[in-house]
């Protein structure tokens, strides 16, 4: 589905990301990983490569936009073209507002949203040169219900819903397609340390009955990133089992 395109993915190196990795290696794709430091990338691709995937890894500071347009242009430089961009990388955060400093804030607000716009800013000069690309973003669940604490992570999640809106009107004529994933609850890392009592309850609100697999998110993004998805701009595609908050 996805043969001979570039991609480029961030938040590669683990969870929904190193799954989505695999799929579009599965579907053609040439993928390129990044990830926050040298030591998670080298053993990202490690992971891959025992599995008989071989790939690129990088590990911008994806906050610095000079550092992004660096490594950006670098691929560019050495593939010829870039079709595909899936912002994956981001935190979480479940604080009560009185224990969330300014600090707090700003982290997530940097990685969730910021990074995510130096990477569309970088991504956009090759895509327009082509005349074509694909414009991927990680959103949530709770960007359209909210959640009881950690109010940095849902905010940002908006941002990132209406940032994908919003370029996906603005890059429309130059044929780039601009769309988001909301993934619900996911069987990443982070779950999958939880306890049997907390999850159960968790898996109770969900009509599908189970949690989301990494799979699921992986595949939602092989069909938006591919040409069945040809005629779809400025969506918000919810993977969550018709879970509801």
């Amino acid at each position: 589905m996805l043969k001979d395109k570039v991609a480029i993915i961030t938040g590669g190196t683990r969870g929904i990301g190193l799954e989505t990795v695999r799929v579009f290696k599965e579907n053609g794709a040439k993928v390129i990983l990044f990830g926050s430091r040298k030591e998670t990338v080298d053993k990202a691709l490690d992971t891959l490569k025992s599995e008989s995937i071989t790939t690129d890894g990088y590990y911008p500071n994806l906050n610095d936009y000079d550092d992004v347009s660096k490594t950006v242009k670098e691929i560019y430089d050495k593939y010829g073209h870039i079709d595909i961009l899936v912002n994956n990388a981001g935190i979480s955060a479940n604080k009560k507002i009185e224990e969330t400093s300014s600090a707090d804030f700003k982290k997530i607000m940097d990685l969730n949203v910021n990074a995510m716009f130096n990477m569309s800013k970088a991504v956009t000069e090759y895509m327009k040169k082509e005349g074509s690309g694909v414009i991927l973003n990680t959103s949530s669940m709770v960007s359209i219900y909210g959640q009881p604490s950690g109010v940095g992570y849902p905010t940002s999640k908006f941002a990132v819903n209406g940032m994908t809106k919003s370029l996906s009107r603005e890059l429309a004529p130059f044929n780039i397609r601009v769309n988001a994933v909301a993934p619900g609850i996911t069987k990443t890392d982070m779950v999958a340390s939880l306890p049997k009592e907390m999850i159960e309850p968790l898996i109770k609100t969900i009509p599908l009955g189970r949690i989301g697999e990494p799979r699921d998110i992986a595949n939602a993004f092989l069909f938006l990133a591919s040409d069945l998805a040809s005629y779809i701009t400025g969506v918000i595609l919810s993977v969550d089992g018709a879970a509801r908050s």
